[in-house]
């Protein structure tokens, strides 16, 4: 029987804990669980602040998901080192775990920039975890003047879900539009827009230089008071552990389409780690749920003696403040050498990236249904010859395929 150990307690965690049930019903699996609470859908925890949802709601798996399983959870516990060679895991408690195989779906940590004077600031926060919301959520009030450093989609979120809940909220970011990394000008525009809507105000192309207690001086000279601090400029992948015990690692932890490091027995998935982004043709982190999930799953079948390979991996964004709505998945910002399609109306944009008859990416606002059929045909590689293209530019419909092929694909879609 076999001894399956879990590094993580996110989606990615429990993608492996199906994947290995899949193959093998009866041996056990710990689950090393740093935070206190059962698996929860953390995109969800800005809704929480927003009232959208509770705490019950947020579970991405029933109450009863690991006893059903066979899983102990060991929570508030994290690993601190692997040893590949005689197989076992030491927590922080000092005591060993003993492993077959081993999945690390460590996730990423908050990066915390070194900016002079932040250890004066004493409401400070992060917003990442379920915690970090509910510590931000005791700290804020009707008055309270919010300082959010990030207008990336942590940071935005972070606004939409307070906005409501405090005085004022403004949100910094050197980079010269919001969500920098997901959308262009244009598009970016129209959903900052729709934030100013709602009293966020934005200083862009700005940054906080030092903090004097709850003065913020940016490098534009301005300075900004503020009651509470959100730090929201990223994160990073948790791949020391890996590191540490001799696996290869880069930006994050270097696996193959099995999701197999290279340390023997031991796999990682999430957040933690770099596989390659086919839309693309290179390595990179992709930090998002959907993957973390599907490369999970993949570990845990493989880990357990089955077959699986994770080799479509794309980076995707589904993102939305007060109705408005876009999605972007696939290379745009790095594959200049490709062509561009779009069409326009008022408050919606859709732009289609192709590159040696292929589809790369896309950037929806305003308009993200049936978005399924673009990035099915990121994935799967699909020539556009052998669709309807021109069809698919204007609206999202599966009479761009041929009737086999919504037979196959989509369940006779006709």
């Amino acid at each position: 029987m076999s001894n399956y150990v879990i590094i993580g307690n996110g989606v990615a965690a429990v993608g492996c804990i199906e994947g290995i049930r899949r193959e093998d019903k009866l041996s056990p699996i710990t689950v090393i669980s740093k935070e206190e609470h059962p698996v929860y859908c953390r995109p969800l925890i800005s809704y929480y602040l927003e009232g959208k949802t509770s705490l019950s709601k947020m579970n991405y798996r029933d109450e009863d998901f690991y006893t059903k399983n066979g899983c102990d959870v060991l929570y508030g516990k994290s690993a601190v080192k692997i040893d590949a060679e005689g197989h076992t895991v030491t927590l922080d408690d000092s005591s060993q775990i003993q492993y077959t195989s081993l999945c690390v779906a460590s996730g990423s940590s908050p990066i915390i920039l070194p900016i002079p004077g932040l250890e004066s600031v004493e409401r400070r926060f992060t917003f990442m975890t379920l915690d970090d919301a509910l510590a931000l959520e005791k700290a804020i009030s009707k008055d309270s003047r919010v300082l959010i450093i990030g207008a990336g989609l942590i940071g935005l979120k972070c606004a939409e879900g307070i906005c409501e809940r405090v005085g004022s909220v403004t949100v910094c970011d050197l980079a010269p539009r919001v969500l920098s990394s997901i959308l262009d000008n244009e598009c970016a525009s129209l959903m900052q827009k729709k934030l100013e809507e709602h009293q966020i105000n934005f200083l862009l192309s700005d940054t906080v230089e030092r903090f004097e207690n709850n003065v913020a001086f940016m490098k534009s000279q301005k300075s900004v008071k503020f009651d509470v601090l959100v730090m929201a400029v990223g994160v990073r992948p948790n791949f020391s552990i890996v590191k540490e015990a001799g696996g290869e690692t880069s930006r994050g932890i270097l696996v193959n389409e099995h999701m197999e490091s290279s340390l023997c027995g031991v796999y990682a998935a999430g957040d933690c780690t770099e596989g390659t982004d086919i839309s693309l043709g290179q390595r990179r982190v992709i930090a998002i749920l959907p993957n973390a999930y599907m490369q999970g799953r993949c570990a845990g079948i493989n880990m357990a003696g089955g077959d699986d390979l994770f080799d479509k991996g794309i980076p995707m964004n589904s993102i939305g403040f007060f109705g408005l709505h876009a999605m972007s998945a696939g290379s745009y910002f790095d594959a200049p050498e490709g062509e561009l399609y779009e069409e326009k109306s008022e408050g919606k944009i859709r732009r289609l990236y192709t590159r040696g008859g292929y589809l790369t990416g896309f950037m929806f606002v305003g308009d993200t249904n049936r978005v399924g059929i673009y990035t099915s045909l990121i994935r799967e590689r699909t020539p556009l010859d052998s669709i309807n293209f021109d069809l698919l530019k204007k609206i999202s419909t599966f009479t761009a395929f041929s009737s086999e092929t919504r037979g196959k694909k989509f369940g006779g879609v006709v």
